[in-house]
């Protein structure tokens, strides 16, 4: 330091000044980077660097952001994720946003945490991300186009995508009386393996888990893994610690410091290995139906994949070994998540509200009777039962802030002026909850979902899957698995608390909204 200092002829320049320089220097570059654009949704005054980060409780953040709304409007602002974040509130915005201007809120940011362990050339089932870290709002749509996968691809290759696995998908039975059986037969082991407990205290989430995951094992991987295997259930321990670890301080941090938490120790560094690990298990299965390819045999989502690759060349259409891995990944972890922590809701409301599981039951024991299975025919003729699962679904809101969305291009929403390459939360809790749209949208209550004549009746401002262009690619088959297992597991069991335990509503936040662990007992009836 003194040589420099003596060569440039700066001897009065210690190493402590040139550290204020450097940090004076940071702190003005961050303020200059992140401007806030005229006409900007407010917010609260933001701290150089961090943002929001500080003020953000990642535990409840979909409860403190109706606070933000209270306070700010419907639409605010924040700086997370190394940016501006601009969140939507309540049906009517949200559906401004995704339905009737969807083009303009098609895209999907980049998050630093998963370029950690994909780079530029892999996604997360959730999150992906880029080597930059310039705000959101400053990168390229082009650049964008490198993004694999089906949920946080942007552009013609996520257009090709989309279209290709519901194509896939539909072949191989979704929305069809093919698929339906398979589920049928998955709902009987379920029943089997739920009466093994002998009506004695047990965690239900592991087998209901399992059931769930074998339907997107069938379609994605052409095979259903037992109950017990122990290789299977260790992976999915795994996906669930990852679903909860992604919502922990340390991986907000990460995403907001990147260049300073890659190196330091904690709760997301076990992120990341539990990513690889996972990824390691679907690049496997690809490697394995590679070797066993027959183009004139199609097994599953899989091959028909390795098909397109030997027919299309377009590059921009993304049928290339690494697009697989991470569409894979993509329909893996979204078909076998959600719907597990809806029916593991499903079972504890069920619990914690005894008549209405016996009007559910009664109401099946009229229309299906006790010696076979449901089937989705029967939905037309239980609408409170189907009233009950479209409650539980709402009430538990697992997916409180929906997956960021990102602007493709500037645009407006409310009063306010949106740029190009904004990311947006749409908020689902803010929808599932309006006050506007629901008679009592903080009560567990089956009437939201029938008319006066005790018939089903739809709701608009019911949207668990999300709305719009981005709209949950597998909506048709969480529907009928969560009619199929509901009704089977209600059909065969009564369920009741554990003696002695107290059935609680309290959640667990990481990216989806979990009940805490309990146990329950399943009765046969």
């Amino acid at each position: 330091m003194e040589t420099i200092q003596s060569l440039l002829g700066f001897e009065w320049i210690d190493g402590r000044s040139v550290l204020i320089f450097l940090c004076v220097f940071v702190v003005l570059a961050d303020i200059l980077k992140n401007r806030v654009p005229p006409n900007f949704p407010p917010g609260p005054w933001s701290l150089p660097l961090i943002g929001d980060l500080l003020r953000v409780k990642t535990r409840r953040i979909h409860l403190q952001f109706a606070e933000f709304a209270e306070k700010y409007g419907n639409v605010f602002s924040l700086r997370l994720l190394g940016g501006r974040v601009v969140v939507i509130n309540g049906y009517k915005l949200v559906k401004e946003a995704l339905v009737q201007k969807g083009e303009d809120y098609s895209d999907r940011p980049v998050i630093p945490l998963f370029d950690a362990v994909f780079g530029n050339k892999g996604t997360g089932f959730i999150l992906s991300g880029s080597k930059t870290l310039i705000p959101p709002y400053f990168r390229s749509n082009t650049f964008l186009l490198s993004l694999k996968g089906l949920v946080l691809s942007n552009g013609e290759p996520w257009k090709h995508q989309r279209r290709f696995a519901l194509h896939t998908l539909r072949n191989f039975g979704l929305g069809k009386k093919t698929l339906e059986t398979s589920i049928q037969q998955e709902c009987h082991y379920l029943t089997e393996a739920f009466s093994t407990q002998q009506g004695q205290p047990f965690d239900a989430k592991s087998l209901i888990n399992s059931a769930v995951s074998n339907i997107i094992c069938c379609l994605v991987f052409g095979e259903r893994y037992e109950y017990n295997d122990l290789k299977y259930k260790s992976i999915l321990e795994q996906f669930n610690e990852v679903v909860y670890l992604q919502g922990s301080p340390a991986a907000q941090v990460y995403n907001s410091l990147p260049w300073l938490m890659k190196w330091l120790p904690g709760p997301h560094q076990r992120l990341l290995r539990l990513i690889r690990t996972i990824t390691s298990f679907v690049e496997i299965k690809v490697k394995e139906h590679k070797e066993s390819f027959d183009p004139s045999s199609l097994r599953d989502y899989i091959d028909c994949f390795l098909g397109e690759m030997g027919k299309n060349e377009d590059k921009e259409s993304g049928f290339d070994i690494e697009n697989l891995c991470a569409c894979t990944l993509d329909l893996f972890g979204a078909g076998t998540e959600t719907t597990t922590t809806t029916l593991h809701w499903g079972l504890l409301y069920m619990i914690y509200y005894p008549q209405i599981q016996e009007r559910v039951q009664a109401e099946i024991d009229t229309v299906v009777g006790p010696s076979r299975l449901p089937s989705m025919s029967d939905r037309e003729n239980l609408p409170y039962t189907n009233a009950v699962i479209h409650e539980i679904q709402r009430m538990a809101n697992i997916i409180p802030l929906n997956v960021f969305h990102m602007t493709t291009k500037d645009t407006t929403l409310d009063k306010y002026m949106i740029p190009k390459g904004t990311i947006i939360l749409p908020t689902l809790n803010s929808v599932l909850s309006d006050e506007s749209m629901w008679e009592t949208p903080h009560t567990f209550n089956p009437q939201h979902f029938l008319d006066q004549d005790g018939q089903f009746r739809k709701r608009e401002a019911f949207l668990p899957f999300s709305a719009g262009k981005r709209v949950c690619l597998g909506e048709q088959l969480a529907r009928m698995e969560l009619f199929l297992f509901f009704t089977s597991l209600l059909q065969r069991f009564s369920l009741s608390p554990c003696d002695g335990e107290q059935p609680s509503l309290e959640f667990m936040l990481g990216f989806t909204r979990s009940p805490k662990p309990y146990r329950l007992c399943a009765v046969p009836r």
